[in-house]
């Protein structure tokens, strides 16, 4: 079946596949093209020329509407300071709205309710597929403006394949990631490790990471697989302050794992799987003081511990020509503890809990896709999700996409994306409120898109609308003095995406996007223009690749005294192989030297250098 569904599929060879078959939108392998919402896919070959250890700079630049916030050379942190935050359309993962997946499994903290940033490097990633847009009817709360679902590698022939791939260059900075990959008759197996450190552009910045992932998979017959992974990653981070108030020993420790188990099936009418995931962190945070304020260390640590585990089961299956019917069932349990432990002062050697709980998520849901004809397909979807706290929400999508002639695809869908409050939200700190109600939105979207010249040129442009309701901010408390979290806040937003790719020849291609986002209520780190404009060389044993990125009304502050920012980002990588087994490689960063911040107050490095080599045996 997706060897049919390949040959139908539209070629483009770059970032933008559209016709390639995707599992984000639907649980089962499909054609991108029968879809009715906008699935992006950035494939091996981008994530390679881009030379960096992280995921999300790659998809900041190939991805329109996304944007991750940044606070230096390398590492994002957590607590105070922090960057990574993932915004999609004006929608963020900061705040639980935005979902983040390995192999189609959520990886959210339990307590915090967001993605860890840093816990999304390259060695992972096969090709990672965004969908911009809600995917709540599939993956439930959190997938409410979309979902980054990050397919891990895998061999695809048989033999023995080990890379190792190591760098170093401006702040004292290391980059090191080796890889094995071996696949023999029914068995494949992924291991991959890696050792990042940085000193930072500014004094008590520094950032070191390991990082390991291990993936077996066996095929018991023709139609029946098994696989299994496990990643972990810990980190240790200083955060300096803001530039204007320095801050001493903001420093953090932090782990986090993931495992997954998966049994999967696939016959020529039906597909399914059965799969378990748990995920967990332990985070021990100093927040610091600032002399310059009269502050004196702290005399209590933050520590917790979350973790997240699920049972996901789906089956997919062809009843008649041109139908698919998907049924599938979900169980959540998330949460954990968190406590101040005080180190000095009357309350040494005491601890305080902040929360100690956990929540239930049970989901079943229905996509129904049927092709009439050639010209049309029509999709519609439903999930009914039962929250042990909150009680049943449904969620309901749909859309239709038009197959037209001259290779041109007209979509349109409406879809409803929720999410259910975070412990953080109910529990934690002031302004903390237990009677928090889910958030919900629809959006609304028109997507063009057309290939030309047998494939070498690709276009699409995209039209959203967001409307939604019961956002949780923080307000002046209605019934008492102080702050407090309330379902006060509204968010419309409305956008345009455009994104295309242009194989000249078998030398150059080019490639580009560009989105604008209107935000009636403006937010932190959803840029008002994105553009971006990027060019491959390859030929021979060289491969060059640039890229110029312009952000235009980045808000890093709103409300009374909103600020922006504008800036112009050049980026330059090249890979020489000398020979069979040896690549020379190097990388340069905002080579204009662009002064700007992200995060207010934590001004980013100017132009930043990285050379290094990979070996292949």
């Amino acid at each position: 079946m997706a060897q049919e569904q390949k040959r139908d599929s539209l070629d483009t060879g770059k970032v933008y596949e559209i016709g390639e078959v995707v599992v984000t939108g639907t649980r089962n392998e499909t054609d991108v093209r029968h879809l009715s919402q906008t699935v992006s896919v950035v494939n091996r070959s981008k994530i390679d020329q881009a030379l960096q250890p992280s995921l999300l700079p790659v998809l900041t630049e190939q991805i329109p509407g996304l944007f991750v916030t940044s606070r230096g050379v390398m590492g994002y942190g957590v607590s105070g300071g922090a960057a990574g935050s993932i915004s999609l359309r004006g929608l963020s993962g900061g705040t639980a709205r935005l979902m983040v997946m390995i192999d189609g499994h959520p990886q959210y903290a339990g307590i915090f309710g967001h993605p860890i940033a840093d816990a999304y490097q390259s060695f992972l990633a096969e090709r990672v597929e965004v969908l911009r847009g809600p995917a709540s009817v599939l993956y439930g709360s959190n997938a409410m403006g979309g979902v980054i679902n990050i397919v891990t590698r895998k061999m695809q022939e048989d033999g023995v394949k080990t890379n190792l791939r190591a760098g170093y260059g401006s702040w004292n900075t290391l980059e090191t990631e080796l890889t094995n990959r071996i696949r023999k008759g029914r068995f494949s197996s992924v291991v991959s490790g890696s050792y990042n450190r940085t000193d930072g552009h500014r004094a008590d910045m520094g950032f070191e990471q390991y990082g390991g992932y291990a993936k077996l998979g066996y095929e018991v017959t023709d139609n029946w697989n098994l696989r299994g992974d496990v990643n972990v990653t810990h980190f240790n981070a200083s955060y300096p302050g803001p530039v204007d108030a320095p801050l001493l020993d903001g420093d953090q420790r932090i782990t986090r794992g993931m495992t997954s188990f998966a049994v999967e099936n696939r016959y020529e009418k039906t597909s399914g799987a059965v799969s378990f995931f748990y995920n967990w962190g332990d985070h021990w945070i100093n927040d610091g003081y600032t002399p310059s304020e009269g502050e004196t260390p702290q005399d209590d640590r933050f520590l917790s511990h979350d973790d997240m585990m699920g049972v996901s089961l789906y089956q997919s299956a062809r009843f008649f020509k041109g139908n698919r019917i998907t049924v599938g069932f979900d169980w959540f349990r998330y949460g954990g503890r968190a406590w101040n432990e005080y180190v000095s002062g009357e309350q040494a050697g005491t601890t305080s809990d902040l929360v100690d709980k956990h929540e239930d998520e049970l989901a079943g849901y229905i996509d129904f896709r049927q092709d009439i004809g050639s010209w049309l397909t029509f999709n519609v979807g439903l999930r009914a999700d039962h929250h042990s706290r909150i009680g049943l929400e449904w969620m309901p999508q749909a859309g239709l996409a038009f197959h037209l002639p001259h290779a041109i695809e007209l979509k349109a869908s409406a879809s409803k994306g929720f999410r259910y409050p975070i412990l953080r939200e109910m529990y934690m700190f002031p302004p903390q409120n237990p009677d928090l109600l889910p958030e919900s939105m629809w959006n609304y979207e028109l997507a063009f898109s057309q290939r030309l010249m047998e494939g070498r040129l690709t276009y699409g442009v995209n039209l959203f609308y967001i409307d939604g309701k019961n956002l949780i901010q923080t307000l002046p408390n209605p019934n008492g003095s102080g702050m407090l979290n309330q379902n006060s806040g509204a968010i419309k937003n409305t956008g345009v995406e455009v994104q295309a790719a242009y194989r000249i020849d078998r030398h150059w291609s080019v490639d580009g996007n560009y989105s604008f986002l209107h935000m009636e209520n403006p937010v932190i780190a959803a840029p008002e223009h994105k553009l971006y404009a990027g060019a491959n060389f390859s030929h021979g044993r060289w491969n060059v690749s640039t890229g110029v990125q312009y952000i235009a009304d980045l808000f890093t502050a709103v409300g009374d005294q909103p600020e922006t920012e504008d800036f112009v980002l050049w980026n330059l990588r090249a890979s020489f192989r000398a020979c069979k087994w040896l690549d020379i490689w190097a990388r340069g960063e905002n080579l204009l030297a662009q002064e700007y911040e992200i995060n207010a107050g934590y001004p980013m490095p100017r132009a930043t250098v990285m050379a290094g080599f990979n070996l292949s045996f």
